[in-house]
């Protein structure tokens, strides 16, 4: 090693001790899965809530929330948008097969649980009219997964694959419609 790399090493030996060499490459290392997720981790009382702020405030979608934590994808719903989530609430997870959710939050199952909530999202606008009109057009919906899904209106009532539109909540980057069941393809 000649003269020059030895003072380079040197300087570059004291530069990482000074700034805190093995701390702050530790505490990098231990973010793990507690860091926030990106935009998901910003806190901002100011705005109008995003979906995910939402659903984390809503009693009725907890399961939803706790979901979406497991497959880590909190960063897709706070997004700019527009985006579409039909959102079951916490009754059409417990109406599901006794066990299904609990495995479906399983290390194992996470790819399984990202597509299944990945199909309750719509990428642009759609409340109640534009769910009216896109029914009138014998129009399917075209679901973030790449699905299609049927929309049909029955009286004032309407429903996406089946699954009953129950609430819509405006939000700062998108739509939610609280729907009655989860919809599994």
């Amino acid at each position: 090693m000649n003269r020059i790399q030895t003072l380079m090493l040197l300087s570059a030996s004291a530069l990482m001790l000074a700034c805190g060499g093995d701390e702050a490459v530790q505490s990098t290392s231990n973010l793990g899965d507690n860091s926030p997720l990106g935009q998901a981790g910003v806190v901002d009382e100011t705005s109008d809530p995003n979906i995910l702020q939402v659903a984390i405030g809503s009693k009725d979608h907890t399961t939803l929330v706790a979901a979406v934590q497991a497959a880590h994808i909190e960063h897709v719903l706070v997004n700019a948008g527009p985006l579409t989530v039909f959102a079951p609430t916490n009754a059409a997870f417990d109406a599901l097969p006794e066990g299904t959710v609990a495995s479906l939050l399983e290390e194992e199952n996470i790819g399984t649980l990202t597509t299944i909530l990945t199909q309750h999202a719509a990428p642009g606008s759609f409340g109640p009219e534009q769910l009216r009109k896109e029914a009138r057009k014998g129009r399917k919906l075209y679901m973030a997964t790449g699905a299609y899904l049927d929309v049909r209106v029955d009286g004032d009532d309407i429903y996406v694959n089946e699954c009953k539109v129950i609430g819509t909540i405006q939000t700062s980057n998108g739509i939610i419609n609280v729907v009655d069941k989860v919809i599994l393809l």
